[in-house]
């Protein structure tokens, strides 16, 4: 990924200005930071370590949920870091071919994310409206198979972002003003023209997401019609809570992702410090609060957490 390549004339090297508008307080902006990270981290790794230590739980759902705790982990580390070095130790150098892998990493994380929450969605479909099957459809295989469809989609969608962005010249403007590199971040560096870059980063976006979003709906409609077909009172309870934890991760990433999104683009009116702190946000909160929703919601999960975390 390193082989990302400018066109001259360009420098070797970018300068993340950080929070644009509030460096004198960057020191105490870190502690939030560090905490959400530091949290996200451990509850994503006890959710990977209990999945994986405890047989019973070698399912298609906990085999989604270790995929989603992956990304979360991903996306905060490809972030947090760079930025903690940003606000301690005034580290705002990164070079050309880190920014645009820092780039590829932070926008592929986001669209497998998408797509792992497409397949959990299908899960619960399954799960609900036709739950004598689900042993037959909905394989550890076929699971594995769907991880490595989304990561294909992936690399196949995301690859041309920061491989338009090598070919822009970059001329005297080396600062980004952001704490790490976003897409549109850098490509307003540029001193070419960028209407390209502008173009498929919408694309990917609305079109690759969107669709996302609609199959995420569809699969509820039909789960939604197939509660209301339920008679009796516990049963649809039951229905409707093995999809809590779910809805509230998709409605939380959708609400950060979108907001932010489209704030950067379109929100000239607010002050640049906003775009920023969203668009961390964005990165921080989701994964701190992933599992714990879903430790909280999911009962086989939250009991084989307890046997290790109440151990006396």
């Amino acid at each position: 990924m390193a082989a990302f390549n400018l066109s001259p004339p360009g420098p070797s090297t970018f300068i993340l200005a950080g929070i644009s508008g509030l460096e004198a307080v960057h020191i105490w902006i870190s502690i939030p930071f560090s905490v959400f990270y530091i949290i996200g981290l451990l509850g994503n790794v006890m959710v990977l370590f209990v999945v994986g230590k405890e047989q019973t739980l070698h399912k298609p759902m906990y085999l989604l949920l270790c995929m989603l705790a992956l990304t979360d982990i991903a996306t905060s580390t490809s972030v947090v870091p760079k930025a903690l070095c940003l606000f301690w130790f005034n580290l705002k150098g990164i070079t050309v071919g880190g920014c645009l892998t820092q780039m590829f990493f932070l926008h592929s994380v986001s669209v497998m994310q998408s797509a792992i929450l497409v397949a959990m969605a299908f899960d619960r479909y399954i799960a609900i409206c036709n739950p004598l099957r689900y042993d037959t459809i909905l394989t550890n295989t076929r699971i594995a198979q769907l991880g490595l469809l989304g990561l294909i989609r992936t690399v196949l969608f995301v690859l041309p972002l920061p491989l338009l962005l090598s070919r822009q010249p970059f001329c005297a403007n080396h600062i980004i003003h952001h704490t790490y590199c976003e897409h549109m971040a850098v490509a307003k560096m540029s001193c070419g023209d960028i209407t390209v870059n502008r173009t498929y980063g919408l694309v990917v976006t609305f079109v690759i997401l969107g669709l996302d979003l609609l199959l995420v709906a569809f699969s509820y409609s039909l789960i939604t019609r197939a509660v209301l077909r339920i008679s009796s009172k516990k049963a649809h309870q039951k229905a409707l809570n093995t999809c809590t934890a779910h809805i509230c991760v998709m409605l939380m990433s959708c609400t950060f992702f979108l907001f932010s999104t489209v704030t950067h683009r379109f929100g000239q009116g607010i002050a640049p410090h906003v775009h920023i702190i969203l668009a961390n946000l964005h990165f921080l909160i989701p994964p701190m609060l992933n599992p714990i929703i879903y430790g909280v919601k999911t009962k086989e999960l939250r009991d084989k957490m307890s046997k290790y975390t109440c151990r006396r």
